[in-house]
């Protein structure tokens, strides 16, 4: 019946408000035959709806091999990119149809081609968890240029299994992600890094015995030993520095290791990293301490440990701040009497503001902390 109303002269590439046209509706639907007749009656092969989508790209996503045959033949683009970038090889995989991914890899699809958002077949595959259709990827790469962002993804999920069978596939474990911090940043975290801020040992390790490196720095000069510390994890942490991570490292603004794990109050990494050596000192670019900073977060803990290694409880800014200011700024009563049961100065001036005024830590109390003040 349809054939024969096409004999009507009708225009066979009309298409509705979304750019569907018949050729995309019949690929869909496995129509194989109806396919042909629309071809051969000068259906355009390579028309696209508004997203950008071929026939091609319909028939790789509803896993119609068929359909994918004739397309293919027909001279259909195999490396049509949608709007957002998408491949028919991409859709084939993300969706684990394996005849039509084995198909297009056999009739020159570039699986190298990824994504706006940097994600490659191979990289999608992995992540819906098609083993299948991510052996067949890794068998046709070559060349060992499909690397973003599927090993970092296998570090995300502490796949080891993915992660070894990339890193066969001659992966640079080092390769920088193309993920964004925001929309403006690139993070240029690698897969170290990844493995770092989940806690995945596993991965970690592998990584790291295949040679990544252990101080490898993204943008701002984060390390993965940076990003552990900062998420709490210490069995993640004590890899890194078994494996010679720099506890001393610094990141753009002056923070290391240590001042991340107390400012994030994690107080057992706050001990690991403290009876490794790290250094107590150690001054951001604002001339914070991590007594500081586990002062400003309240985390009584981490307070006790940095004072408990000898950490100067009068330490101050570049402004003069002593933890105790900040804490009493804050009005973070337990970390403000822990201090002063420590000696720290009550009296102890900061210059504040552009004037340089001078201020003890009585000007900056919080109602919170009142009660000190009154009774101290």
């Amino acid at each position: 019946k349809v054939v024969e109303y096409l004999k009507g002269g009708i225009d066979i590439n009309t298409c509705n408000q979304n750019g569907l046209n018949a050729l995309h509706l019949a690929a869909k639907e496995g129509h194989v035959g109806l396919v042909q007749e629309l071809l051969g009656r000068g259906s355009s092969v390579d028309s696209a709806t508004k997203k950008g989508n071929t026939a091609l790209h319909i028939a790789s996503l509803a896993g119609q091999a068929e359909v994918v045959k004739v397309l293919v033949k027909e001279g259909a683009n195999i490396n049509a990119q949608s709007q957002n970038g998408f491949t028919p090889l991409y859709m084939a995989a993300q969706e684990n149809h394996i005849d039509v991914v084995k198909y297009l890899l056999e009739n020159g699809a570039n699986q190298s081609t990824a994504t706006e958002d940097g994600f490659t077949p191979l990289a999608v595959a992995l992540q819906q968890g098609h083993n299948q259709a991510v052996a067949i990827l890794l068998e046709n790469d070559t060349k060992g240029k499909v690397r973003l962002p599927a090993l970092h993804i296998a570090a995300r999920k502490d796949d080891t299994k993915s992660a070894a069978l990339l890193l066969q596939n001659d992966h640079n474990a080092d390769v920088q992600s193309k993920m964004m911090v925001n929309r403006t940043t690139e993070s240029g975290f690698t897969p170290l890094h990844i493995a770092a801020h989940y806690g995945n040992v596993n991965v970690a390790t592998l990584l790291l015995n295949r040679g990544a490196a252990v101080d490898f720095t993204a943008r701002n000069g984060i390390t993965p030993l940076h990003v552990a510390s900062k998420r709490g994890n210490t069995n993640m942490v004590k890899l890194l520095l078994d494996r010679g991570g720099q506890i001393d490292a610094k990141t753009r603004d002056g923070l290391t290791p240590l001042h991340c794990a107390a400012r994030s109050g994690h107080d057992q990494v706050v001990e690991l990293l403290l009876e490794r050596g790290a250094p107590l000192l150690a001054r951001t670019k604002n001339g914070l301490s991590p007594l500081h900073m586990a002062a400003q977060g309240d985390h009584v803990e981490c307070v006790k440990h940095l004072l408990q290694h000898k950490a100067p409880v009068d330490d101050v800014t570049l402004d003069y701040l002593t933890a105790l200011h900040v804490a009493a700024h804050c009005g973070h009563y337990r970390v403000t009497k822990l201090l002063l049961d420590k000696r720290a100065n009550p009296n102890a001036r900061a210059l504040v503001n552009l004037c340089l005024q001078e201020h003890t830590p009585l000007f900056f109390p919080n109602p919170s902390t009142y009660s000190i003040r009154r009774n101290g």
